[in-house]
């Protein structure tokens, strides 16, 4: 019998790296060799396979196998981490928005052999942002001078949060202190202060500035600082003005990509240009630019405003035909505007027919559905919804749940209405205001013996 050829920390990287099942990809990791006996020596893992493992969790949300991972590396003292493996971690649990995850993991670098930098810090940064933690930023930002001197890029975020947090005052201090501290601007400044002024609708301020960072600071803008000053004017309805930067793109010869052309779709729909959104659509195959997902959802979510809930579903195939797979948005949309438009058996349908295009429905497909039923006073169909949600581990918001139960008592369904109740207490998901109405409407109608199974079904 050939004894099986032991796996190598060198083969071991090869085949994390190319394993598309994250959970395979783990239990290789923590097994690298099944087959073989125990010879009494621990594997020797190199750093490599810890980053790549690590990556491939973080970006799928895998995050207490992760952290399995990084407490193997935390004990494998021969190793001595890079400090970009724990800005990948602290960018996975800022997108996530964990930030207290995120300072732990940085509080913790020195248990891993690893000294904080600048990258470090701002990765932390970064991570309250996405959390909207400004105060927390602040503090941060206060305390990094014993780690290191802050750059562009931590300017920069802080930056993105006094705007984000509309303090634009408070963004234009942190600019001047970055020059007087002798730290030059670049383009994503300019870029967060130009999106902070379109925020505030202060236009003209942001085409000023635009000017002035190459007149006066040497800087030319990007094609992201386009990109944000055209999506913030279409989102206003200035699209004159839009236009007008895209035609300065293209003397720049800056190439627009899909966002760009996303918003001048969204943006003409929204002001009753259709047919020039349709040009704009075209535009992009001409110009060779893919539309993407976000492209196909604006074009659905807009035909499905207008009530053209055909056009709708040909781009919903149009995408799939053209490789663009519809996300979980793409039929949440769809789902939404089928049940505000009183087409809640269609919605179903869709629902139903998720998995089968490869995409599952989520909490908030079902609880698009489950309202749109409520309130079309579908109760029988919303009872059968409510009970598959239950059996999903999904519930619906409490605001909804009290309406459709008190359309229950309304209608005087007593058989439906113990059955939801029975639902409900099964996924713990009634509280004290729904069943004190529940209670109160049996007992004004003095039905001693239907509270008395209205009891019995919670208690159950």
């Amino acid at each position: 019998m050939k004894i099986p050829k032991p796996i190598s920390s060198f083969r071991l990287s090869s085949l994390i790296r190319i394993q598309k099942d994250p959970t395979l990809a783990f239990n290789l990791f923590k097994n690298p060799n099944p087959d073989l006996k125990p010879t009494g020596k621990p594997f020797r893992y190199s750093l490599l396979s810890y980053d790549l493992i690590i990556t491939k969790l973080g970006r799928v949300k895998m995050f207490d196998e992760m952290e399995q991972a990084l407490h193997q590396l935390k004990n494998d003292t021969r190793l001595v981490p890079e400090e970009i493996i724990f800005c990948n971690v602290m960018k996975f649990y800022g997108r996530a928005k964990l930030h207290d995850r995120a300072l732990k993991v940085f509080d913790e670098m020195p248990q891993y052999r690893c000294q904080r930098t600048v990258r470090a810090v701002n990765s932390l940064l970064n991570a309250f942002l996405m959390s909207k933690k400004f105060d927390e930023m602040q503090e941060v930002f206060l305390g990094m001078e014993k780690y290191a001197r802050p750059d562009a890029c931590t300017y920069n975020i802080l930056i993105r949060a006094c705007c984000l947090n509309g303090c634009l005052d408070g963004a234009w201090s942190l600019f001047d202190e970055m020059q007087r501290k002798g730290v030059k601007p670049n383009a994503w400044t300019f870029g967060a202060l130009i999106n902070g002024l379109c925020l505030e609708f202060k236009i003209k301020e942001a085409f000023k500035l635009k000017e002035d960072m190459f007149r006066i600071h040497r800087v030319p803008p990007n094609a992201s600082v386009y990109e944000v000053m055209i999506r913030r004017l279409c989102g206003v309805g200035e699209l004159t003005l839009a236009f007008r930067l895209k035609e300065e793109m293209i003397r720049k010869k800056m190439k627009c990509n899909s966002d760009i052309y996303n918003s001048f779709i969204s943006g003409l729909f929204k002001v009753g240009r259709k047919e020039e959104a349709f040009g704009v659509f075209e535009e992009m195959d001409l110009n060779g630019i893919k539309p993407d997902t976000t492209t196909y959802n604006v074009m659905i979510n807009e035909f499905c405003e207008l009530k053209d809930f055909d056009a709708a579903y040909r781009f919903l195939e149009d995408m799939a035909e053209k490789g663009c797979k519809p996300n979980l948005i793409s039929y949440n949309i769809l789902i939404s505007w089928l049940c505000k438009d009183g087409k809640w058996s269609e919605a179903n349908d869709l629902l139903e027919d998720m998995p089968r295009r490869g995409c599952i429905p989520d909490v908030v497909s079902y609880r698009m559905l489950f309202d749109g039923l409520c309130g079309g006073s579908q109760l029988k169909e919303a009872a059968f919804i409510l009970d598959e949600m239950i059996f999903k581990g999904y519930v619906p918001h409490s605001a909804s749940i009290y309406k459709f139960v008190a359309g229950l008592c309304q209608e005087g369904n007593m058989e439906l209405l113990l059955r939801v109740l029975n639902s409900l207490a099964k996924g713990n998901a009634i509280d004290q205001d729904t069943w004190l109405m529940v209670v109160s409407r049996v007992y004004q109608e003095d039905k001693l013996s239907s509270a008395s199974e209205l009891l019995d079904a919670l208690v159950l």
